[in-house]
């Protein structure tokens, strides 16, 4: 008889579909929002309610929404593939660059409302982005059996090409964009697997991208900011620290080391 309380398994067309309804919701969501609401930049607190919070907002209650049905919070918020410590150099390095990042100064000629909105507006990207790609992707690919180093490589990859679609917006800008999106994800990735959970990665990504937008996009003919260069220097910091230390990632196999609790127990599960 199937335990009505076992979690599900999700097969990759399954996934696949989510990732599609996830995207719609933001692209077509958004510019749906942004046409019936005649607003067209996120430089005003209104225009950061319709034209992120909503669409963005609404993005991430259909992935927790997809984990909730599929009774997946437990593998999504929990990893139980550690790394070794060093790799908590990771987090370290964005939590450096979000406070070098942040533009204060511009942020000082808004209100507490608008600074408040787009602090909001940013974790829902963090929590919905990671709960779908470091959550629900990762969980699926481990699922299906994918050694650790293949599940960092196809989670990242495809958090990277799914970026793509901002071409809808930005045009062809898109691709370096969704090239760089894929470095990140593998940043994430390990900050998932050091922290032990989906928490810690999702804070940070929401702030990553809250002082990328500070330092360029908060007002009109915003000036460059110097600060605005600390998230191309994580990519090359990070990018070198891992080349150097990518042999020494994964800790040392343990043989009478235990299944992992979320661990798939293919008697248990049921195809979504």
């Amino acid at each position: 008889m199937t335990n009505p309380t076992a979690r599900r398994s999700l097969t990759y067309l399954w996934f696949a579909g989510v990732v599609i309804v996830y995207l719609g919701i933001i692209q077509l969501g958004g510019l749906a929002v942004d046409e019936a609401s005649d607003v067209d930049d996120l430089v005003t607190t209104r225009g950061l309610v319709f034209g992120m919070i909503i669409p963005l907002g609404a993005a991430l209650l259909f992935a927790l929404g997809v984990i909730t049905v599929l009774r997946w919070w437990r593998p999504v918020l929990t990893d139980h593939r550690p790394v070794r410590r060093w790799v908590w150099a990771v987090p370290a390095v964005f939590a450096v660059a979000i406070v070098v990042g942040i533009d204060y100064s511009s942020l000082a000629q808004k209100d507490l409302a608008f600074v408040v909105t787009l602090l909001i507006a940013t974790q829902f990207v963090g929590w919905g982005e990671e709960a779908m790609f470091r959550g629900i992707g990762v969980t699926t690919l481990r699922d299906h059996g994918l050694t650790e180093g293949r599940v960092a490589l196809w989670s990242s990859v495809i958090f990277g090409a799914v970026h793509l679609t901002n071409a809808i917006g930005h045009g062809v800008s898109a691709i370096p964009q969704a090239i760089a999106v894929s470095f990140a994800g593998y940043f994430f990735y390990l900050i998932r697997r050091v922290s032990r959970g989906n928490v810690l990665n999702s804070v940070l990504h929401g702030l990553f991208d809250f002082s990328i937008i500070t330092g360029t996009s908060i007002l009109v003919d915003q000036k460059g900011y110097p600060g605005a260069l600390a998230p191309i220097l994580v990519y090359v910091i990070l990018a070198v620290v891992l080349i150097i230390g990518r042999h020494r990632i994964e800790p040392a196999p343990r043989p009478d080391e235990p299944m992992a609790d979320d661990a798939p127990r293919p008697a248990q599960r049921r195809d979504a």
